[in-house]
């Protein structure tokens, strides 16, 4: 049997690569997609190839990922209860999707990952595979009662790999985990299970990795501005970047001035609530300025239509149906209105705030001679036409008064 895991080279993963092997006698390609972890890649392959896997595939998935998958949910406005900028959310079905095609190349006969049993992943990495890979078998070990008993904490972990002799770095007692990309990081468990410990307190600085503290960050604000053709941002301070060049930039300058940091109680799919932490500096400035730039060129009821769906959308990215057909139905719908958002949105950064400092457009449906309280020059709007209007629209509150007032005498 051959199997491809996703493979990080933690303490989780370099367990269940060995395990995996010697419970299913299984031949084991490791996989690692590089979308934006950094230095998190050093010596992968050598630490692989020494728990007992027979290949790593590293692939540069970055470009794909800011292109295909970040820019797409950006032009749709997608926030997950209102905070979560779906940074995990988004990487799972990107990473799924590669393992399928490794596991096709491979002639694999199943996938393996280590997503807990009580989170998201299982199910987005799962729904990726039923879509895109209905004929493999998925190996999910923490849903293995026997995985489980054999390793119910770190400590039973650590000892598993120091028997084998398997390179990690670990300790016993790890204060929360982090799950990093281009889009953010993410920090969730441990000390972080208690709601009312203050992640932003000083003491807590050393936690956060892509943004400085907004009481740290410079006394001076800084003024970038982003252009945009058809909802996607194309250049950053006028020079022309690729998707994956602007979220770099993005990044820089939003964790220099420590914008985009969420603290937030977010309700998991699988039924529980769970206390997340994230930064996700970039991300933070593309949306706010995709938001500006919308402003200036969307028509009024094509805007309320696609806002009226931007909570489902960001339910399907987070629940894991980022293949599915009604995804990719609503995001024919935001293409279509994304046709127009062009022009450029200058924002003022400044101590983790994100602040409006211009916007035009070539196709601005702003006029500001319609818009004027002076005199109008164009005469396309002539107030007489208001009377009739608000007398229309308030007909059916006039007939309800007089009907309730009635009966209320009545009585």
């Amino acid at each position: 049997m051959k199997i491809v895991l996703a493979y990080s080279g933690g303490l989780d993963t370099s367990v269940l690569l060995s395990w995996i092997k010697e419970n299913y006698e299984a031949e084991m390609i490791a996989f690692c997609a590089n979308i934006g972890q950094g230095e998190e890649l050093k010596g992968l392959e050598k630490k692989a190839l020494r728990t007992g896997a027979s290949r790593l595939y590293i692939d540069d998935l970055q470009e794909e990922f800011a292109r295909d998958f970040i820019f797409p949910m950006i032009q749709a406005g997608a926030v997950y209860e209102g905070q979560y900028y779906l940074g995990t959310s988004i990487a799972r079905p990107l990473i799924a999707k590669r393992m399928i095609e490794i596991a096709r190349k491979e002639n694999a006969q199943a996938i393996a990952h280590g997503a807990t049993g009580k989170g998201n992943d299982q199910v987005r990495f799962e729904l990726t595979a039923a879509a895109l890979g209905p004929d493999l078998q998925i190996i999910a070990p923490w849903r293995d009662p026997s995985f489980r008993e054999e390793f119910p904490g770190r400590a039973e972990m650590i000892a598993y790999c120091e028997q084998r002799k398997i390179p990690v770095q670990a300790t016993a007692k790890k204060p929360y985990s982090s799950d990093r990309n281009l889009l953010h990081i993410s920090f969730e468990a441990g000390i972080l299970e208690d709601p009312w410990m203050d992640a932003f307190a000083p003491a807590n600085k050393d936690m956060f990795k892509l943004s400085v503290a907004p009481e740290d960050a410079p006394n001076k604000p800084e003024h970038v501005t982003l252009e945009f053709r058809q909802g996607n941002c194309v250049a950053v301070n006028g020079k022309r970047l690729s998707p994956l060049g602007v979220m770099q930039v993005l990044n820089k300058l939003g964790g220099k001035h420590g914008v985009g940091r969420v603290d937030m109680v977010e309700n998991r799919y699988v039924g529980m609530k769970s206390r997340g932490v994230y930064e996700t500096p970039g991300g933070a400035i593309l949306h706010f300025a995709h938001r500006q730039i919308e402003s200036l060129t969307m028509d009024r009821e094509v805007m309320h239509l696609r806002d009226s769906l931007i909570p489902r959308y960001a339910e399907l990215v987070y629940y894991g149906y980022w293949f599915a057909p009604e995804r990719l139905a609503l995001q024919a719908l935001v293409a279509e209105s994304q046709k127009n958002v062009t022009g450029t949105v200058r924002v003022k950064l400044y101590k983790g705030n994100i602040l409006v400092a211009g916007r035009k457009s070539p196709v601005s449906l702003y006029n500001p001679h319609i818009a004027t309280m002076e005199a109008d020059p164009t005469k396309a709007y002539n107030q007489d036409d208001a009377t009739g209007f608000i007398r229309l629209n308030g007909l059916r509150l006039r007939v309800a008064a007089a009907v309730h007032g009635s009966r209320k005498k009545a009585r």
